[in-house]
Formats: C-alpha cells, structure tokens, sequence
C-alpha cells in the first residue's frame, strides 16, 4: 500500500468513519490528480488525491459549486481535506462519453452537452469570479506547440523565418480569441470528461475554467482530440449552438460565417496548445499515451489554416516541415 493510499484509508476510516470499504483507481488525468473508487454497503464514492505542493483543491472546490449551483451535474463535495489534499465527492458513474459515441448516439449525447453547454454560459459568471482568459494565457498556451512539440518532441531546428511566421500565427488566432464575447469557459469540455449519467452530462475536470472566448468550450466538443466527425456534422452543431447564444443575447454576432471564423480559429489555438501538452506528458511526465491522438489533432490545425488567408503560412510550414515528421 502506497504512503498516499494508507493516508486515504487513514482519513475515510478514523475521520469520517466509514465502515468497512473497497478502494479501486477510479481514473487519472493530464495532472498530478488521482481518483479512487470506494465501495461500501451498495453504495459508491469518489476520493480526489491532490498532493499538497504539486495541485490545489481551492479552485475545484470554487467552480464545484459555482456549477452546482446554477443546476450543472457536478460531483457534489462531501468532505474535504485540505491538508492531506484529499477531497470525498459523490460517484458520476464509470461511462464516459467517450466509448459511448457512435454515428447513433452522437446526437443525442451532444444535444444534451450543448445543452449543459449553453447553461454554463448563459447562467455562469462573466465577471471576476475566475481569472480571466487574456491574452498572455493564450499566447502561453501557443508557445506549448513550440517548445514541448516541435522543439523537443520534433526536435525540429527553426530559423528566424520560422519564429516570425508562428510569432504571426499566434497573434492572429489570439486577436480573433479576445474579440469574441466572454463567458465561463470549463476549458477541458470534451469526450473524456463528459459520463453518461442521469442528468446527463455529468460533468468533470473543470478546476481550471476562466473567464473567455465563447467558442472555447465549443470547439473542445465539436472538435475533439478524441473523436472526429465530419465537418458538415460540426458547422451544424455549431451553428445550432450559434442560435441559442443570440437568442439569449451572448452575442450579437448574427454572421455566421464570422461565428464559423471565431470557431475554427479557437480551435487552431486550442489544438496547437493540446498538440504541446500531449508531447510534454510523454517527455516529462512519462506518460505517452496521448502521442497517438497527435495525428487527429494535428489534422485540424492543418485543415483550417489551410481555409483561411492569414493562417496559409502556418498550413505550408506544417505541411512541409512537420507532416513529414508525424506517423499517422
């Protein structure tokens, strides 16, 4: 039994005094963050194993109950240990989104994401509650596909030429980020942290939301590094999505080739930070997993910037001196 595993059992047995329980690894994540099962009488709970030092329970805790309390399926706290870096959370289940999509089921799995979707941003702070999603974090962000993936991943040399042309590209997808309006964005609103549950979606991962673009959490789902669909699938959704967010007065933005605009340039901005982050949790973190959803995610930088003008450069640097790089 590991040391952090002993201080769990530790904590469940003699502070809040369960009976006798079964502990199981529930799911890891992209962080530090650990959850276990626990077991006991019939009845299942969540235990959050968040290593003082290394993650803080203070901002799930915060956005728990923000999102619980506009009426979103969050896993409601129970008990909490900030000392330990534990927390106790009530069960969403074990199916995820993920392995349940198909051609028949996507449309009714996503009409019921895009409606705890349009919930979040219709009901959620837009104010100073969360750290907003300016300008340096997305830029930050962007410079993940530099270091972590074409840097030491690729270990791609680049000239100055090749700087000034990512340098560009980063300004264009960051500008066209900061003039969408701004909403709570989750920030991770995809087919891994979506259950099937009853309300459904369950909801989870969202300690990191901000205050941000409109088109964040939506392209997260629509454009999953996970899962794809074809894209007149994902301009329909979209534009779905598009008619609820004026109809509630998030934006006046009635073109929708402007919205489709903001949307897949999110998604280049988003896709490019998750590229970086796939080949940091191999290079770091020793978890290389995440290299084989590199192709699909890739995919997407290299099918939008290939559609508009101010993002050619990046498409022809990526088609010449990256694909030739990347297995599929």
């Amino acid at each position: 039994m590991s040391a952090r595993v002993a201080q769990i059992t530790r904590w469940l047995r003699h502070d809040l005094g369960f009976p006798d329980f079964g502990l199981t690894p529930a799911s890891s994540d992209a962080s530090f963050r650990r959850y276990f099962r626990i077991a006991f009488d019939g009845e299942t709970r969540i235990v959050m194993d968040a290593p003082p030092g290394k993650e803080d329970l203070g901002p799930f805790i915060k956005v728990a109950r923000l999102m619980e309390d506009i009426g979103l399926h969050v896993p409601r706290i129970l008990a909490d240990n900030h000392a330990e870096g534990f927390l106790l959370l009530s069960d969403l289940g074990t199916e995820q989104y993920l392995p349940q999509l198909n051609e028949q089921s996507v449309g009714r799995l996503y009409l019921d994401a895009l409606d705890a979707l349009a919930i979040l941003q219709t009901r959620g702070p837009r104010g100073d509650e969360l750290p907003p999603y300016d300008r340096a974090l997305l830029l930050r962000e962007m410079e993940l596909f530099r270091e972590w993936f074409l840097g030491r991943h690729l270990r791609l040399p680049l000239t100055q030429d090749d700087h000034q042309l990512l340098n560009r590209s980063f300004d264009v997808l960051s500008e066209s980020a900061l003039e969408q309006p701004r909403v709570t964005v989750h920030r991770d609103y995809h087919s891994r942290n979506l259950m099937v549950s009853d309300p459904n979606p369950g909801i989870l991962d969202f300690q990191d939301a901000v205050i941000g673009p409109v088109t964040y959490d939506l392209v997260s789902l629509l454009k999953d590094c996970y899962i794809d669909w074809p894209r007149n699938w994902v301009e329909q959704w979209a534009l779905s999505f598009h008619d609820i967010l004026l109809e509630a007065g998030i934006t006046d933005m009635r073109d929708q080739g402007e919205f489709l605009r903001w949307f897949d340039l999110m998604g280049v901005q988003r896709h490019l930070k998750a590229i970086g982050i796939f080949a940091r949790l191999n290079i770091r973190d020793g978890k290389p997993g995440y290299l084989k959803d590199i192709p699909r995610t890739l995919g997407y930088v290299r099918e939008v910037s290939a559609r508009y003008a101010d993002l050619r450069p990046l498409s022809e640097f990526i088609e010449a001196r990256v694909v030739p790089l990347v297995p599929n």
